[in-house]
């Protein structure tokens, strides 16, 4: 065992992080000379919200490299709902099944992280949203995290490990401005001490009232500041951010921006984002509900079927002018109907591999309609 109680790649991609059930019945059917042709697909029942934000699909890939299967997929970053097979994989059942606990626990964490952040990201109302959620998360998932908030539209992330390309983003510590014997020492330093490249973005709510930091803050050279403000002082919020405001207006700072940080939900971002000017989100986003995501078989050896309550055959999902038609895989196509799962691996070869970038984008190009409820 290493230093910190981790599970490593290698057992993961060997299949040994799995449930033991997975490994006993495949000895059983091994046993029994058992291991039929099938077709399993990833749905969800139900989600958290009326949509879903599909990510996870690029280390799923790399799980699945190399084993005798064909699988198909939405891409990464595609907008999904209740029952939509997101995912499908065919080949002979005990080549893959001890893979299903890895499978689901990539595509379920991942795309609840991805859905969070476009929420988040609908609820600021083209305000800026940045992933802020280190602390409060695994650190040896860090980089899945930063990656799914970042395909999910949030316009930053603040840790280190985030993959490349991700921009990154904080302010200060509260411990910072303590270590100081008076806050505007503390903000001086900062603006003397930090890259060209760093914002100034003061914390005004260390020790006294926050209008009044903020204007001691402005004066010291931020060119923000952020109230994290505890929930258990903060009274009405809006009118603290509000006064802010207003005694930076009236003290000749009204370029200065409000950041707002401090377990900020999803309705306190759409309650305040006309008042202030970016966010800071943390577990709602790094924490966000996972996806329920089931992976069932639809057909064995060429033949349709599925356990009560799946719908049994392999599917596909068509976008058609806006709506979204799910078909048997072999009925014709509707007119104008765009097929929505596509190959991604064939015989254990994978064909394309996901792009963070171009995840993002899908997401990002369909805000607006989902915005209006498209």
């Amino acid at each position: 065992m290493g230093r910190f109680l981790v599970v490593g790649e290698d057992a993961i991609k060997n299949g040994e992080c799995t449930d033991v059930y997975f490994r006993r019945v495949a000895e059983v059917m091994e046993r029994d000379g058992i291991n039929p042709r099938v077709t399993m697909e990833v749905t969800a029942a139900a989600l958290p919200d009326p949509w879903g934000v599909f990510c996870g699909l690029d280390d799923v890939l790399r799980l699945l490299e190399g084993l005798p299967v064909d699988v198909d997929a939405m891409p990464e970053g595609s907008v999904f709902y209740p029952n939509e097979p997101v995912l499908r994989i065919s080949g002979r059942y005990r080549d893959f099944a001890v893979y299903e606990t890895a499978i689901l626990g990539f595509l379920c964490h991942a795309s609840g992280v991805a859905t969070a952040a476009a929420q988040m990201k609908l609820a600021a109302g083209g305000r800026p949203v940045f992933s802020f959620g280190s602390r409060r998360q695994h650190p040896a998932i860090a980089a899945m995290i930063e990656r799914a908030a970042w395909i999910g539209g949030v316009d930053g992330a603040s840790n280190t490990c985030a993959p490349a390309g991700i921009p990154l983003a904080g302010t200060m510590p509260h411990a910072f401005v303590m270590c100081y014997p008076r806050e505007e020492e503390a903000w001086r330093a900062f603006d003397r001490g930090a890259g060209p490249e760093v914002p100034r973005i003061m914390l005004a709510d260390t020790f006294s009232d926050e209008a009044d930091e903020a204007v001691r803050a402005a004066a010291s050279g931020a060119t923000a500041v952020r109230l994290d403000t505890p929930r258990s002082r903060r009274g009405d919020m809006r009118a603290i951010i509000e006064e802010v405001r207003w005694e930076l207006d009236v003290h000749g700072y009204p370029d200065v921006k409000i950041f707002l940080s401090g377990g900020l939900s999803r309705d306190e971002v759409a309650a305040y984002r006309d008042v202030a000017d970016a966010f800071g989100v943390g577990g709602a986003i790094a924490n966000a509900p996972v996806i329920d995501f089931a992976l069932d078989i639809v057909e064995i050896e060429g033949r349709a079927s599925a356990k009560r309550g799946k719908r049994s055959g392999v599917k596909q999902v068509y976008e058609v002018a806006g709506r979204r038609v799910t078909l048997p895989l072999g009925a014709p196509a509707p007119e104008g109907g765009v097929g929505l799962l596509v190959p991604c691996i064939r015989g254990g070869a994978v064909l394309v591999r996901p792009k963070m970038e171009d995840a993002r984008e899908r997401v990002i190009s369909r805000l607006s309609a989902l915005a209006r409820g498209g």
